[in-house]
């Protein structure tokens, strides 16, 4: 790979798990969703929304009466895919509404799609649902038209993202999420465990906690109290976590916290995370985006590279299993060679488990495009070529590591030759790496929770023999 990687692209629901057939003259959308799991819960609050009013949902462009684009817009290449996916759904279909980030921008859309029928911003399902109606009328049956209680899904049964905030209060130069999600709106506690109730109860065994900042839960709130069960719940981050993990013993339930920032009360989840007890699995994804003081200082993100070291310590102290997951910019405007060697240095020292990598780009609106001192585009290469060597060394070696051991493991996928596609707790879907069952699957389903014995490893996956299932 030489370039940014591409979004998550789940095109037109093809993991939808609703398969009963349209009853005649049923109005029916499709629907194409990109950009990150947070856009994802978006496109099934929305359907959800629509099948509850008697919508069909199409697994193609053809059995549609009208397509949802649901946009992202972080990047220039994101808004590039977001405009192919609005042109084609234009050919295929002809009908078009478009949602999401990219929404925030309805001038920029329409310069290049003039015929789509409306344009509306993030999160706004109302707007979405008045576009649907004007374009396709409710033609409701309440005697056909069940819905699951869960709602609608775009994820397989055994997982789902539980999302439990929108917006972000941080000013980051290179990032516009502010300005397209608004700042950090905290759901309240009780609903977010009401939420997360139900997926368990319906036969969800990963519950994957995402926002902006999953940290900064409940600050917006001032980390109000909540009824929940026969007590009260404060909206803050440790105290979710903690009962998230009590939905479910631990060998039947995972809970993985996305996107924490490293505020020092993040150091108050691991204990959590090192309890056997607790569902909530020993793992953090982190965006540390960058090492160097001096970097972060024009990204605009807090200075303190050598805290977090003495932080990653602390965490491996309290729980040695504890996998983190990160990413990185390089090539960021005025990076110089010595500050990237910096954050190759720190990589040395940190040795986090799973990393990505973004080469800089710049972001309309975003304040970095003023920066001086871009840095050229075959130095960014060069430089994002030699972070992904130093990382894939560090992930093999980890691995690498792993032979022998006995881990517990996740069933994505079994395909028609029996070979199961697993998570072990320390892989997130669609970002980290996956362990291969290869032999020995007769019995396993999708979903099951399995011990297994690794006796390969790879430079990002594994693979191993089944040896329980719980």
């Amino acid at each position: 790979m030489t370039t940014n990687p591409p979004n998550l692209r789940p095109d037109i629901a093809p993991s939808l798990q609703l398969r009963d057939a349209p009853r005649p003259d049923q109005p029916t959308l499709g629907m194409v969703s990109l950009g990150c799991p947070k856009a994802l819960v978006d496109s099934e609050r929305i359907l959800t929304r629509l099948r509850a009013e008697g919508y069909g949902i199409s697994p193609d462009y053809a059995g549609a009466d009208a397509v949802i684009v649901n946009t992202c817009g972080f990047l220039d290449s994101a808004k590039a895919e977001s405009l192919d996916a609005i042109g084609e759904a234009l050919k295929e279909n002809g009908k078009v509404i478009v949602t999401g980030c990219l929404g925030a921008e309805p001038d920029y859309i329409r310069e290049h799609h003039p015929r789509i029928l409306a344009v509306t911003g993030p999160h706004q399902y109302e707007q979405v649902l008045d576009a649907v109606h004007a374009a396709v009328p409710p033609d409701p049956d309440p005697f056909v038209d069940l819905l699951p209680a869960t709602g609608v899904s775009l994820t397989p049964r055994h997982f789902s993202y539980l999302k439990i905030s929108e917006g972000c209060n941080h000013k980051c130069k290179f990032c516009i999420i502010p300005d397209m999600r608004g700042l950090l709106a905290s759901r309240p506690a009780h609903a977010v465990l009401r939420e997360a109730e139900k997926l368990v109860d319906a036969g969800v065994r990963e519950l994957l906690v995402i926002s902006q900042d999953t940290s900064a839960y409940g600050l917006d709130r001032k980390y109000d109290q909540n009824p929940w069960k026969d007590g009260e719940v404060r909206s803050h981050i440790t105290d979710l976590a903690r009962e998230l993990g009590k939905l479910g013993p631990a060998s039947d339930l995972w809970v993985r916290l996305h996107y924490v920032y490293p505020y020092p009360h993040v150091r108050d989840l691991i204990p959590l995370m090192a309890d056997p007890d607790n569902a909530v699995l020993p793992y953090l994804d982190i965006p540390f985006q960058h090492s160097h003081p001096d970097v972060l200082k024009r990204m605009a993100r807090p200075a303190a590279s050598a805290k977090t070291l003495d932080e990653i310590a602390a965490w491996r102290a309290t729980c040695p299993d504890i996998t983190l997951r990160s990413t990185f910019i390089v090539g960021y405007p005025g990076e110089t060679e010595s500050e990237f060697q910096h954050l190759l240095d720190w990589m040395d020292e940190a040795q986090l488990d799973r990393v990505g990598c973004f080469q800089y780009e710049n972001v309309d609106g975003a304040r970095s495009n003023a920066l001086p001192d871009h840095v050229p585009a075959e130095v960014k290469q060069e430089r994002w070529d030699r972070f992904m060597e130093k990382a894939q060394a560090i992930s093999e070696a980890k691995l690498e590591a792993k032979v022998g051991q006995m881990l517990d493991v996740i069933v994505d996928d079994i395909d028609d030759d029996g070979v199961a596609t697993c998570r072990t707790k320390a892989d997130a879907p669609e970002i980290d790496g996956n362990l291969f069952i290869d032999e020995g699957t007769d019995g396993l389903k999708v979903g099951d929770i399995v011990s297994v014995e690794v006796d390969e490893a790879g430079e990002y996956d594994l693979w191993g023999r089944a040896a329980s299932r719980k």
